[in-house]
């Protein structure tokens, strides 16, 4: 009997107590992407594009700075041993942009020295356009995707107007801006990381170009020497 009392009591408390408060959603980097709306649809796409350019493009440069310490000593003897058909056969057996420079210049052997130069130079320009290839794309995707992201934030704030126009009752509620602001400051968030990494990507692969130019430099100056030098 006591207990029938008691579980009635516990029953009756909880009916009377007030109304237990919902867990608080957390939230997460999905959740914050599909407030964002639209706009983060396209800051997607950029994110994916830069992300394929700068790994394609890191493969190639990679590729590019790869060379034989031994190519330019072996290139040097068949040339001073007048083994050219050796040299042409090295340099096509070696895969790399410096190995097609040279490769242009022993088929210019005989000719004056700037026609030779001029011929190495122009196959350098071709290969440092290949090492570039895309690489505006990084560029116009670092400085388009934080535009695109304050567009997202001109939009959400004309959306938070628009929704307090609505609004007849002359009171405007939190879930009338919400909508409005989270569009805001998603989307601004949104474009800045795109953009911010597609900076940094592009800087990054200018530095590894820029390292293979300075090499390209460099073999050009020793194949002109040891066209010019005395064979022993």
């Amino acid at each position: 009997m006591n207990l029938q009392i008691l579980l009635q009591q516990v029953i009756g408390e909880v009916a009377a107590s007030p109304e237990i408060q919902a867990v608080p959603e957390k939230m997460n980097l999905w959740k914050m992407t599909t407030y964002g709306g639209p706009i983060m649809i396209l800051l997607g796409i950029m994110l994916a594009i830069a992300v394929y350019i700068f790994i394609e493009r890191l493969i190639t440069i990679n590729k590019a700075s790869q060379e034989d310490k031994s190519f330019m000593n072996r290139i040097k003897d068949y040339i001073h041993e007048g083994k050219i058909d050796s040299a042409k056969k090295l340099c096509r057996d070696t895969e790399s942009p410096a190995a097609r420079m040279i490769e242009k210049g022993i088929t210019r052997l005989g000719r004056p020295m700037n026609d030779v130069l001029l011929a190495v130079e122009n196959v350098g320009n071709i290969e440092i356009s290949k090492l570039e290839k895309s690489m505006v794309i990084l560029a116009t995707i670092s400085g388009g995707a934080p535009m695109l992201g304050f567009l997202g934030t001109v939009t959400g704030m004309v959306l938070v107007f628009f929704n307090m126009t609505q609004n007849q009752t002359g009171v405007v509620q939190l879930t009338d801006l919400s909508t409005g602001m989270y569009q805001a400051m998603v989307t601004t968030v949104g474009g800045l990381i795109v953009g911010i990494l597609a900076y940094f990507a592009y800087n990054y692969l200018i530095s590894r170009v820029d390292s293979v130019v300075r090499n390209l430099e460099s073999k050009t100056l020793e194949f002109m020497d040891l066209l010019n030098e005395p064979a022993k």
